[in-house]
């Protein structure tokens, strides 16, 4: 039989147990954060049909998707959770309530190129809000003041949340007698900073035709920068040219002004006119979250406001706000710089059971016991030497290990053994159950300090 050398796919990412640990713990602090803020946990299907998650069409989704035929189906992977979000809404209507609040963990794949914390197949985490008609501004403030707590419980302190809204920069284009190109002016923006002004510049002037002192008009606006009072008030000096403009800038207004009521501090998000996410979903406030100190990784979370999403599967009115964290680049990024806890427990098992006789019913009853007390439990049986086990034990980083020699046996209990102190004392089961019980100690963040 001709062996084929294992191999795993550019852009998927498989992670060892320790690791993997440090990842299921930073998901738990997420999916703790995301309930506290209401919102219920939601699951879609990862394959689709592709005219639903094409319903929109064109921009870069349709050049990203994995696309596929099964028989006469037509099928695409989903490329974010946001799409399929949509089609669930619109399907279970009538058995919602609304508002809908939902949180989503799972896997997206993009038929991108793989690079540097850039992955084909990741997780992101969504929560979004539904409306039914119509949806209060106060849920796109509240949207990003919740990645604000799930980042800083998680430990992470450098990040900034930037802000802009669709309808500023339509309004704008509008006032330049642009609105037809808009759309595609705003996915050059889009690349202002992975790209510069200049290249920006010539997709403009070249690729779409944009007059080039309307393209330095454009280039100006997006360079208006200072502190977040400091940028409306420039954009003020725009306001009764677009009604867009007007309402855009309102939103913005509102948008920042509340963040900072939901304790956001203003260090830790900024108005930036360059984002306007290259999704063609979006319509009003729109977000991207960097790391201060790793720009070149990109948006680790962004999302924002669309209105017509859900209008390709109904005809009812369903504007919604969302989020999504990219979880994976966010955990390549705290792994790359070393910023994972070196102290977050990583064992299968709390206790390691060790049979050292042919009799294996009392760690079978000893085993029973502790998992019947929420203790996690794991039997070791293979016939090996004492010493073998103990490496063993000490290999997976075991807190206990629990002996059953003869003597053990006949006296009907067992030697529980410390493997971070080495403490080692004879007890009864119920004794060792709640000595485990009592050596329990408090969850450890996933992030250093």
């Amino acid at each position: 039989m001709e062996r084929i050398k294992p191999h795993t796919l550019s852009g998927f990412m498989e992670l060892l147990p320790e690791k993997q640990a440090a990842m299921d713990a930073i998901m738990a602090t997420v999916r703790r954060v995301y309930s506290l803020y209401g919102f219920t946990a939601l699951d879609t299907p990862v394959i689709e049909a592709s005219d639903v998650l094409l319903a929109k069409g064109g921009g870069e989704t349709e050049k990203q998707i994995y696309r596929f035929t099964k028989g006469d189906s037509d099928l695409a992977l989903r490329f974010d959770l946001t799409v399929p979000l949509a089609k669930y809404v619109a399907m279970n209507y009538s058995n919602l309530t609304f508002p809908f609040r939902r949180f989503q963990i799972g896997k997206v794949y993009r038929g991108e190129r793989a690079q540097r914390g850039r992955f084909r197949e990741f997780y992101q985490a969504d929560i979004d809000v539904i409306g039914d008609g119509s949806l209060d501004i106060m849920n796109e403030a509240e949207v990003p003041s919740i990645i604000y707590r799930v980042f800083t419980e998680l430990g992470l302190r450098r990040f900034v949340i930037r802000v802009n809204n669709r309808k500023v920069l339509t309004g704008f284009y509008d006032m330049l007698g642009l609105s037809e190109k808009s759309g595609d002016i705003m996915r050059a923006v889009d690349k202002l900073e992975k790209i510069g002004a200049e290249k920006v510049r010539g997709i403009l002037t070249e690729d779409l035709g944009v007059p080039e002192a309307s393209a330095g008009e454009i280039l100006d606006f997006m360079s208006i920068k200072g502190s977040n009072d400091r940028v409306l008030e420039r954009l003020r000096d725009f306001r009764g040219r677009s009604g867009v403009f007007d309402t855009g800038l309102d939103e913005l207004a509102a948008v920042t002004g509340l963040l900072k009521s939901f304790g956001v501090p203003e260090d830790h998000f900024a108005v930036d006119l360059t984002i306007a996410r290259g999704l063609d979903y979006y319509t009003g406030t729109v977000y991207e979250t960097f790391m201060t100190d790793h720009p070149e990784v990109g948006s680790i979370c962004s999302g924002g406001r669309y209105d017509n999403l859900a209008g390709y599967y109904t005809d009812k009115s369903l504007p919604g706000v969302g989020i999504s964290i990219g979880l994976t680049r966010l955990f390549f990024i705290l792994d790359d710089c070393g910023l994972l806890s070196d102290e977050l427990p990583t064992a299968p098992a709390d206790v390691l059971i060790l049979p050292m006789t042919d009799d294996r019913a009392p760690a079978v009853e000893l085993a029973t016991g502790l998992r019947g007390a929420g203790i996690r439990a794991q039997i070791y049986a293979e016939p090996k030497k004492f010493k073998a086990k103990m490496a063993y034990a000490n290999k997976l980083k075991v807190p206990f290990a629990a002996i059953l020699g003869e003597d053990e046996v006949k006296a009907g209990k067992v030697s529980l053994k410390d493997m971070r102190t080495g403490w080692q004392e004879l007890l009864s089961f119920g004794e060792a159950i709640e000595a485990v019980r009592r050596a329990s100690v408090a969850p450890v963040s996933p992030i250093k300090d």
